[in-house]
């Protein structure tokens, strides 16, 4: 007997009825860029049809993210200066808990998460407080739940450390349930490596470090068992949500933490993936939008609940589109 696969394949509809990965719009969080200002929408040259938003431009565009059914977005914050404890990062009035809470009050409908660092804040653009030019992992932890603790109290409904300092999970935890914030969740930055896929963001966020790296605090790219114990110790820790960080080279790893964590598993589709993909469509290598649902495709098929993505708004409206033309048909 002659095994003929192709059935399942023959047309459009069948193709449709057996199709083992869906992406939904429901799965997608949106990274936005915010900056003092009024009237602020300053282009991010390498990342093509992202800007640098003032706190009410980004409110209108929150508004459009909402209308298109991303239920959530993720907030980086550029501050008006920088010193060498990050302080705009904890303070009331940081443009992260401006933004946080003109969101709340103009868009409530939305699940407003923050990135919670201090590589854009600080002078040197390390993610933690050094010391003789080391980062300090147990100093860096207090400062880091006191950034936390204010996106808490602006009316974030999700932080998310993504420095991967040692503990940070639980301390952030014990802060919160200390001061009232136990239904504030923690998306945890749990997987993050010392990727080369992160220059665009770097520009964006303004956080390129004046020296070294952050090899020293981020995961090692040949590392794949140390994901599981990273994964496992945020989960023991606290954490509501497990993210891995970028997502598509490291799609071994998304599979691994999704086999072995029961929480919900995030995965960031970072800036650099981002941005080739719009370099090569417009050089017209690539079909730009094909591309863009292929990468998002694997990414779930690979285990992740979640992608935080800068194609959000483009997905869902080639989501949408699709969606409209099956009920047509």
């Amino acid at each position: 007997m002659v095994r003929r696969p192709r059935r399942l394949r023959r047309v459009s509809t069948i193709r449709r009825m057996v199709k083992e990965t869906y992406v939904k719009v429901d799965d997608l969080i949106y990274p936005m860029f915010v900056k003092h200002g009024r009237g602020e929408r300053e282009p991010i040259p390498s990342m093509v049809g992202h800007y640098r938003l003032s706190v009410d431009e980004l409110v209108g565009e929150a508004g459009e993210v909402l209308s298109l059914g991303i239920p959530a977005v993720i907030l980086f914050g550029l501050p008006k200066k920088k010193d060498d404890v990050g302080s705009e990062a904890y303070a009331r009035d940081g443009i992260v808990q401006q933004a946080v809470a003109a969101l709340k009050d103009r868009v409530p409908e939305l699940v407003v998460m923050t990135d919670v660092c201090l590589c854009q804040y600080t002078d040197h653009g390390h993610c933690g407080i050094l010391r003789d030019g080391v980062v300090d992992n147990d100093t860096t932890l207090e400062i880091l739940s006191r950034i936390a603790l204010s996106h808490a109290e602006a009316g974030a409904e999700f932080v998310a450390p993504s420095d991967m300092m040692d503990g940070r999970v639980k301390a952030i935890r014990d802060t919160l349930e200390r001061d009232g914030f136990k239904d504030t969740g923690i998306l945890a930055y749990a997987v993050k490596y010392a990727s080369s896929f992160y220059g665009p963001f770097r520009e964006a966020a303004d956080s390129t470090p004046q020296f070294g790296d952050r090899a020293g605090y981020q995961m090692d790219p040949a590392n794949a068992r140390e994901a599981i114990k990273e994964a496992s110790l945020d989960v023991e820790e606290g954490a509501d949500i497990i993210m891995i960080k970028p997502a598509l080279p490291y799609l071994d790893i998304i599979h691994q933490v999704r086999s072995h964590i029961n929480l919900p598993v995030a995965a960031y589709n970072v800036s650099g993936e981002y941005a080739m993909v719009k370099a090569a469509a417009q050089e017209g290598w690539i079909e730009g939008d094909r591309v863009m649902m292929e990468m998002l495709l694997c990414i779930k098929r690979a285990g992740a609940d979640l992608i935080l993505t800068y194609f959000a708004k483009e997905a869902a409206k080639s989501l949408i589109e699709h969606e409209n033309s099956y009920t047509e048909n």
